[in-house]
């Protein structure tokens, strides 16, 4: 069984009010969806804002998870880009040695071709014997990993062993399912869509929900993976409204609005990114009262 299978959270970032990384609350996030139920970490995603790190940063935060985490849970680490050699730089600069696997982003801005996209991954899996994830997100990256793509490198190497597929496009997802090696699992990018994912095939999910509403996400990923549709459906319609509002202003401001709410962590964000509006933070403050 694929290790990377159910629930996996990409965690924020805590911030103090003068911009520094605020460790006691990350120690508290940690705890928080380790004892809610995630069944691994994954650090310095797209929620963890890394633009916006430095990379001594970044090196701190990995290290910082790594130890709190404590072995309770696996940690995935996001090491990506769109310059393949200073990928490969990473991987061997990161001390990888508490990680169990790297999620890896599809090429920004410079919009490689779907050979250069396999080229790329190809470059970084000989560039390591970490377990890879290989994540399309075509909303933020502007390419699209078709599953061709996905499948030739799943093929080839070992050592790829899922996609975080959010592109949001089910035949898509049906295609990568349909076609895939035994090792290598597929997993959705997109919480609003894990249930129906599930149904067609799909591991589990790499989430910010999970983040806040922990509890019953991993609960409503598990009761689908186990073929309890009934209980996972009701679980889905109730959070439904609540994960549309987390992404209403962008990820993270909503989700760092519910976890300042929770007491987890302040609603602090890094430039370019800003907080939630009012409107967003009031229907939220009404979508939590209501589901307490």
């Amino acid at each position: 069984m694929n290790q990377f299978r159910g629930t996996g959270v990409a965690l924020v970032t805590p911030f103090s009010g003068d911009g520094s990384i605020d460790y006691a609350s990350l120690e508290k996030l940690i705890d928080h969806v380790i004892n809610g139920g995630v069944n691994y970490l994954v650090a310095l995603g797209t929620t963890a804002e890394t633009p916006t790190l430095t990379a001594k940063e970044k090196k701190e935060v990995l290290t910082y998870i790594v130890a709190r985490c404590n072995g309770r849970v696996p940690v995935v680490c996001g090491i990506g880009g769109n310059n393949t050699a200073e990928v490969i730089e990473n991987l061997n600069e990161y001390d990888l040695s508490g990680v169990a696997g790297i999620l890896s982003v599809v090429p920004y801005y410079n919009k490689p071709t779907q050979e250069g996209i396999y080229q790329h991954f190809k470059a970084i899996a000989q560039a390591t014997d970490k377990p890879i994830i290989l994540y399309n997100v075509p909303g933020r990256t502007v390419t699209n990993m078709l599953p061709a793509t996905a499948l030739r490198l799943a093929n080839e190497f070992k050592n790829v062993v899922a996609v975080k597929e959010a592109s949001g496009n089910m035949s898509q997802c049906m295609d990568l399912v349909a076609g895939k090696p035994s090792h290598f699992a597929v997993l959705s990018g997109d919480d609003d869509l894990v249930l129906p994912q599930v149904a067609i095939g799909m591991e589990g999910v790499i989430s910010v929900a999970a983040n806040c509403y922990t509890k019953d996400f991993t609960t409503m990923v598990n009761e689908a993976l186990a073929g309890n549709y009934t209980t996972a459906q009701k679980l889905h319609y109730k959070l439904l409204e609540g994960i549309r509002l987390l992404f209403a202003d962008g990820n993270p401001a909503g989700v760092k609005f519910v976890l300042s709410e929770m007491g987890i962590c302040a609603n602090n964000l890094r430039l370019p990114l800003v907080p939630a509006t009012a409107d967003t933070m009031q229907k939220t403050k009404a979508y939590m009262a209501s589901n307490k």
